[in-house]
């Protein structure tokens, strides 16, 4: 069994939490989740980028790397490689239109906002640039969700944006706060090599971008996006379906009851929501 709407394989073993550990704080657990898996990231952030060089699959590269980063987050071993290559070939349709559409949608309000920035002027031109503005935060934000949404649930293009835009204000500090961290730690990379523009410091600030931050980019929205994805549908699938997955709600950390006789049906018509 491939394992309750895909963050779980039950022949993949993880490394466990006793029941009696103390809780750590989120930042803490990202930061131990990131550091202990760095190296295992690295080969993966530069598959990552060499299957975005062709700008139309980045959609592909953003599934494959969400499906090793939420393993990974949720304390669960990958397989590195072989999951990004087999979320890859299950979901291409889907994550190809994905990554045009984000594509598209990125070109079109980039140039709108360097348009009323730039060759504008007066009110038209503040305001336009404040609109353009507003919703590249708006596409980012949703961005976050889309790939994480289409790898898990079985939802079509128009749910996962729908879903998407819903949780940009849903979980709106959490976003922000994302948006902040990777905008600074993005920014380090260009900052950096202008301020010394030296062939080695350029140098290494490519290297160091191509082996660290695909993965730290994926890793910080798994733990920003997932308390409200459980919150908005994988609590509310739970409550409707109260005795299906038991193990596997454990894992998650969720309160679980023993189910009665008869109280889930694994041949439930209404279970497909999750893919495998």
């Amino acid at each position: 069994m491939a394992g309750f709407f895909g963050l779980f394989n039950y022949e993949k073993e993880g490394p466990g939490v006793r029941k009696d550990a103390p809780k750590k704080k989120t930042v803490a657990v990202f930061f131990e989740a990131f550091f202990g898996n760095f190296w295992r990231l690295v080969p993966i952030n530069l598959f990552y980028l060499l299957l975005s060089l062709p700008i139309l699959t980045g959609g592909l590269a953003s599934a494959g790397i969400t499906r090793v980063t939420r393993s990974l987050a949720r304390r669960k071993h990958s397989f590195g490689i072989s999951d990004f290559l087999d979320t890859v070939r299950k979901n291409w349709k889907q994550a190809l239109g994905l990554g045009i559409l984000r594509l598209l949608s990125f070109a079109v309000l980039g140039f709108s906002f360097w348009f009323y920035a730039f060759r504008t002027e007066g009110m038209l031109g503040t305001l336009g640039a404040g609109v353009s503005l507003f919703l590249l935060f708006v596409f980012s934000v949703m961005d976050f969700y889309a790939f994480t949404l289409l790898i898990t649930f079985r939802f079509t293009v128009k749910q996962i944006l729908g879903n998407s835009f819903r949780f940009v204000f849903l979980n709106l500090w959490r976003n922000l706060l994302c948006a902040v961290v990777l905008l600074l730690t993005g920014a380090l990379f260009v900052v950096i090599p202008f301020l010394y523009p030296h062939p080695l410091v350029i140098f290494f600030a490519a290297v160091l971008y191509a082996c660290v931050f695909p993965g730290f980019r994926y890793m910080l929205v798994q733990f920003g996006t997932f308390p409200s994805i459980k919150k908005f549908i994988i609590d509310p699938y739970y409550k409707e379906h109260p005795g299906e997955d038991t193990e596997l709600r454990r894992d998650l950390g969720l309160e679980t009851e023993e189910p009665d006789d008869g109280a889930a049906d694994e041949d439930d018509p209404d279970a497909p929501v999750f893919k495998d």
